[in-house]
């Protein structure tokens, strides 16, 4: 998934009106404004409204539906193995965006999240803000994109590190390059 890519599907998007906020490692990027490292998929929120119209603007676009459906996680695959995985949420009053995982628990993305800016190949984009970022990095274990990613929103942003990146963090030492 090239950056070129990102910003073109996001402007596809915002063309019939779907906001959607990068996550994942696009978005650890777009808040560094620097990719730091290839990305195999884009991760993107948006309101579970908004699912059956994207999937369908992708589609126009040659990405194919290969799994989950809505309110979960859905995931669109194009002809060249580009991979969007979708992650629908409904806004509750306060602003917290409610996401369906895998197994039916609900996370709850703050509504703080959504105020995130970044910039993906000069382009300024919705992004989860590095504050949640470094929250839904937490309750899984960690493999070595995530040490990279955790260490340099912190690094960048003053954040505290979760304690799941402390140790072993020699095992993966954060990439300079």
């Amino acid at each position: 998934m090239t950056a070129a890519t990102v910003v073109e599907l996001l402007g596809l998007l915002d063309g019939v009106g779907i906001e959607a906020w990068l996550d994942g490692g696009w978005a650890v990027d777009a808040a560094l404004e620097a990719q730091l490292r290839p990305h195999d998929d884009l991760d993107l929120v948006v309101r579970l409204s908004d699912v059956e119209t994207l999937v369908g603007v992708l589609a126009s676009h040659g990405y194919e539906h290969v799994h989950g459906t809505a309110p979960g996680s859905v995931e669109l695959v194009d002809p060249d193995g580009r991979q969007v995985d979708v992650h629908p949420v409904v806004f509750r009053p306060n602003g917290d965006g409610a996401y369906v995982m895998e197994g039916g628990e609900i996370w709850i993305y703050p509504a703080s999240g959504f105020s995130g800016l970044g910039v993906v190949s000069g382009h300024e984009v919705r992004c989860l803000t590095p504050e949640v970022q470094m929250l839904c990095h937490t309750g899984y274990e960690p493999h070595r994109s995530s040490y990279d990613d955790v260490w340099a929103l912190g690094r960048r942003f003053g954040l505290s590190v979760p304690d799941e990146y402390r140790s072993p963090r020699e095992t993966y030492p954060v990439r300079t390059d």
